[in-house]
């Protein structure tokens, strides 16, 4: 039940994609970069209140606010699927997104407190299978769905968003650390989602606005952020801990994650549109030509897993995963043709990339936080998958301004090639950054107080 609960947060990070150009046909008018949101709004809510929610769940109880997340994304999805128009169900994702941020550290909470510390680790692998699952999924079920209707999309969580709620209500018991749980700086959360949706708006706009509106949006968006940090640096309680970023392994899997992402992000879209948009696909086959892909992850982080127990680096294998999708994606952008040709153009890079993600991400979520002090391990994983959310935003920005409105195939052809060679320079940098995630030696702990036991999370602790 907790799983499920997890899942449906994360199947609408991939879900959504497909339909993303159904959405477009039925809100005509509204060019990609306004479209952008639908995927944007909520990845930048979610990562956003990923940890402030967790330490509001630690500290008054993590069943109510499991089960106001469960109403939330419920509501929400209904909403969705009812939006008259763009900017409504851009802000109905908005409300979804808050309702997914706190389904993740309130289920995985709920889990561990439950669970007697000799079977958590096995009830946490399977918590966190429930994120690949997700993203293997979710381009197929999206594809099935949306050959219907787009608003199936949503809808498809109605049902199963009563079902866990009513099941929580009768089976799930409470749990909170109670006044020991610190809220973390509120106002900073603000900051740091603003900047994150200016940031995002001035990369969408880049082809539309004057080059000087740009400048000034991107350039307040960056002024936003250093304040944050420097915020950070003073404030008692900050979102993310700078003593944290002490921990070698620590801060170059932030790095790591969140380059990564953005390519992976990237190039997500790109493939759903090119399939959709150049070669005509529709909704559904475009869903099951994306899922081997994501389908190699499960498999290879097994692989990945085993990589590690034989005490091969995991900077090592993280590096050569992203090696893996940079090759896969610029063999991509070099033989696509205007025919569809998916067996012999597309799915060879679309498996090697998807064997480097299964290398890569797995190996990040599960390593980025182990050299952390326990009361620490689960902010930890949260402030990784903020940092792997953030580089999703930035990732559908950057694919949305280099692609601009391509008019014919040749345009259009050498907007993607340019993109897809965007995306494999993100990941060799992500491998470059991959190689630090492995202490030189022996790191100290960061000094902070063990002043609660937290329990926030993100998609994958393993």
């Amino acid at each position: 039940m907790l799983s499920v609960a997890s899942f449906m947060a994360g199947l609408d990070l991939f879900i959504v994609n497909v339909a993303f150009d159904e959405i477009g046909r039925d809100f005509a008018g509204h060019p990609m970069a306004d479209l952008s949101w639908v995927l944007n709004a909520y990845a930048i809510v979610f990562a956003a209140l990923l940890v402030p929610l967790g330490r509001l769940a630690d500290r008054y109880g993590r069943k109510p606010v499991l089960i106001a997340g469960l109403v939330v994304f419920t509501v929400a999805s209904q909403a969705c699927a009812m939006a008259p128009d763009l900017w409504s169900l851009v802000g109905f994702r908005v409300l979804q997104a808050a309702g997914a941020a706190a389904l993740i550290p309130t289920s995985l909470g709920l889990l561990l407190s439950v669970y007697p510390a000799a079977r958590r680790g096995g009830a946490v692998r399977i918590w966190s299978a429930s994120a690949a699952l997700a993203a293997a999924a979710g381009p197929a079920v999206g594809g099935v769905l949306v050959d219907s209707s787009w608003r199936l999309v949503f809808e498809i969580n109605i049902p199963i968003g009563i079902a866990v709620t009513l099941l929580a209500l009768r089976y799930v018991p409470d749990s909170r650390e109670g006044a020991t749980a610190r809220i973390p700086d509120l106002p900073g959360t603000v900051v740091l989602t603003i900047a994150i949706a200016a940031l995002a708006l001035g990369l969408v706009k880049i082809n539309d606005w004057p080059g000087d509106q740009t400048t000034v949006v991107i350039g307040g968006a960056l002024l936003a952020l250093a304040w944050f940090w420097v915020r950070s640096l003073r404030h008692p309680r900050p979102v993310i801990e700078p003593s944290l970023l002490a921990v070698r392994t620590f801060s170059w899997s932030n790095a790591t994650v969140l380059l990564f992402s953005v390519a992976f992000a990237a190039n997500l879209l790109l493939g759903v549109l090119w399939m959709q948009q150049v070669w005509g696909y529709s909704a559904i086959r475009t869903g099951l030509a994306v899922a081997p892909g994501p389908l190699m992850v499960p498999i290879m982080a097994i692989v990945a897993g085993k990589m590690a127990t034989a005490r091969v680096p995991v900077g090592l294998i993280t590096a050569v995963g992203c090696m893996l999708c940079a090759f896969g994606v610029v063999m991509i952008a070099m033989s696509l043709g205007p025919a569809p040709a998916y067996t012999t153009e597309l799915l060879p890079g679309w498996l090697i990339g998807g064997t480097g993600v299964g290398l890569a991400l797995p190996t990040i979520l599960s390593a980025a936080a182990v050299d952390l002090p326990s009361h620490r391990y689960a902010t930890g994983s949260a402030v990784v998958n903020m940092s792997r959310q953030i580089g999703t935003v930035l990732g559908v920005s950057l694919a949305v301004a280099v692609l601009g409105a391509p008019a014919g195939y040749t345009e259009a052809h050498n907007a993607y090639v340019n993109a897809w060679l965007m995306v494999g320079g993100f990941m060799v940098i992500a491998a470059i950054a991959a190689l630090g995630m492995n202490p030189r030696r022996p790191q100290p702990s960061p000094t902070v107080p063990d002043t609660e036991t937290e329990v926030v999370a993100g998609t994958s602790i393993s």
